[in-house]
């Protein structure tokens, strides 16, 4: 009997990693260039997508979730996490993302960024009112332009976001 491989796309991985490798974070916010923030940062982004395409009535591809933690998955694997590392990891991971699309706030009049959210995945935030209102008017504009965006062409089209 032959295996059949599942073939994953990257589009929606390579997409989002773009956006969180964004210099604004690093240069302009100070964030550490981390695994770390570059996974929440995804998840982030994609959280918005999500919304956007709750909001018009499209269901989310599940094989766009299952190819982005594969990539995850497999990221953590080239960095030397072993199968009880990665497992756990991963299951952590879960959660985090859980935990930022549920906590995110937007609605039908468009999108605001969460200060408590924010501040608990990203340390740079504290204590820096101007670095949190910039972050959040990066995700406010971040939300306005994918919401323009057409839906069929969502994730290839997001890489031209420009803040």
């Amino acid at each position: 009997m032959i295996f059949k491989v599942k073939k994953h796309n990257s589009n929606l991985y390579n997409t989002l990693l773009f956006l969180s490798r964004n210099i604004f974070f690093y240069k302009n916010l100070k964030f550490e260039d981390s695994y770390e923030t570059r996974i929440y940062l995804m998840f982030f982004h994609y959280s918005i997508i999500l919304f956007i395409l709750k909001i018009r009535d499209k269901r989310p591809d599940q094989d766009n979730y299952d190819s982005l933690f594969f990539y995850i998955e497999n990221n953590l694997r080239e960095m030397g996490f072993g199968d009880v590392s990665v497992n756990k990891k991963m299951k952590d991971l879960n959660k985090i993302f859980y935990d930022i699309l549920i906590k995110l706030n937007t609605d039908m009049k468009g999108f605001n960024m969460s200060k408590k959210l924010s501040l608990k995945y990203f340390e740079k935030l504290h204590n820096n009112d101007n670095n949190w209102e910039n972050f959040n008017k990066y995700f406010i504009k971040f939300y306005k332009f994918c919401f323009e965006l057409p839906g069929n062409n969502m994730i290839k089209d997001v890489q031209n976001y420009r803040f």
